[in-house]
């Protein structure tokens, strides 16, 4: 693998109906997604503290941009052809967030249905870990993950278990 310069990363915020987004994107694709909780400045600076050097630059997010917006606007909306800089695929990490990838707008997977889809049907606590390192919300819906029960569990973004429980029903009303 290639060691990233700070010529390859590149972030931007923008505004959707729920609030403002902010993202970072490197020569492997997506590496961060921030959802919608802060302020323009606070979301900058937030950006630029984790990825020193990084460029502000909206051109390597225009379609992401249109996707987001689309999606805070009720609409349906497949990320799956978003290119993302995710953990290698022999890592734990990178079978459940690829996994996570494959759930579809509208629909919900356990953590133990998580599990036993990267054939690890011991390990819903260590799926739950791994979502909650999740950087790219949304793009990689960990939020469409819940207890078996139907419950919430965790929700490491900002705004928690409220904005977890606000996009799946707005999920559910485009059913």
């Amino acid at each position: 693998m290639t060691t990233k310069t700070t010529q390859d990363l590149y972030y931007s915020a923008w505004a959707t109906a729920w609030g403002l987004i902010g993202a970072v994107m490197g020569a492997q694709g997506l590496r961060r997604l921030v959802l919608p909780h802060y302020q323009l400045a606070d979301l900058l600076a937030l950006l630029a503290w984790e990825h020193p050097g990084a460029v502000k630059d909206d051109k390597p997010f225009e379609g992401l941009i249109q996707q987001t917006r689309d999606y805070f606007n009720g609409k349906s909306v497949d990320f799956s052809e978003v290119v993302c800089d995710l953990p290698g695929e022999g890592t734990l990490g990178g079978l459940v967030l690829r996994a996570c990838r494959k759930i579809a707008y509208g629909q919900s997977r356990s953590y133990h249905a998580l599990a036993e889809t990267i054939s690890r049907p011991d390990a819903a606590r260590a799926v739950a870990g791994a979502l909650g390192k999740n950087n790219i919300p949304l793009i990689v819906p960990c939020h469409r993950v819940t207890y078996a029960d139907g419950s919430l569990g965790g929700f490491s973004a900002p705004g928690g278990t409220e904005l977890k429980q606000r996009m799946l029903n707005l999920e559910r009303r485009q059913k």
